[in-house]
């Protein structure tokens, strides 16, 4: 237990000081955070509006900070080039979740056209059913996505390293509240990028 919780930490201290410089990025993580957490507690009583808020909402604003507010150039606080950053990533990497969000987006149309997604569910007869089918795919897209990624990391690196990035992502709405909550304040004073004075492995 007590090397799985190091490599906890050292996980989140990575992501952190690797992928999120931008104080935009950091204050779209907490907006994602805030809403990853509504939708966990709507999971089993509105699956609807829980899918919705976390694909429509959490996960958009999420990758939004990472795809259009990051840095993409040499980052001089752990000397890597972004091109060295994406290939250690050890989660989704930028052209991953490009692959996971394209397959998110293209979901309703494949819903659409095919009502019980090859077999998957009873067909809907109007938008209510629609929304409750379309809001499983999304939830199944979610759990797939943390699970076939888990996997992999079983064989790229070890059984550990998957079971600590689950936990991670699992519990990131939780941590990233507490790491971000101040973004938004220093952004409003006009700090972009964050100095990132704690360096050290804490």
């Amino acid at each position: 237990m007590k090397s799985f919780l190091a490599a906890l930490h050292t996980q989140r201290w990575d992501d952190h000081r690797y992928y999120h410089h931008s104080r935009i990025n950091q204050s779209l993580h907490l907006v994602s955070a805030l809403s990853f957490l509504a939708a966990y507690a709507m999971l089993f009583t509105d699956p609807v509006a829980s899918a919705l808020l976390s694909w429509g909402v959490a996960m958009v604003s999420r990758q939004a900070g990472h795809f259009f507010f990051e840095p993409k150039g040499y980052d001089h606080i752990n000397q890597a080039t972004h091109e060295h950053k994406e290939e250690i990533k050890v989660g989704y990497n930028l052209q991953r979740k490009v692959v996971l969000m394209a397959i998110w987006a293209v979901s309703p149309l494949a819903l659409y056209i095919d009502p019980t997604l090859f077999g998957l569910f009873e067909p809907h007869t109007d938008s209510r059913g629609f929304l409750l089918n379309m809001s499983l795919t999304w939830i199944g897209i979610g759990i797939g996505g943390l699970l076939f990624r888990t996997v992999h990391l079983f064989f790229l690196k070890d059984v550990e390293t998957g079971l600590v990035w689950l936990t991670k992502i699992v519990t990131d709405p939780f941590h990233d509240v507490k790491l971000y909550h101040r973004a938004p304040l220093h952004l409003l004073r006009g700090e972009l990028i964050d100095p990132m004075h704690a360096r050290h492995h804490a």
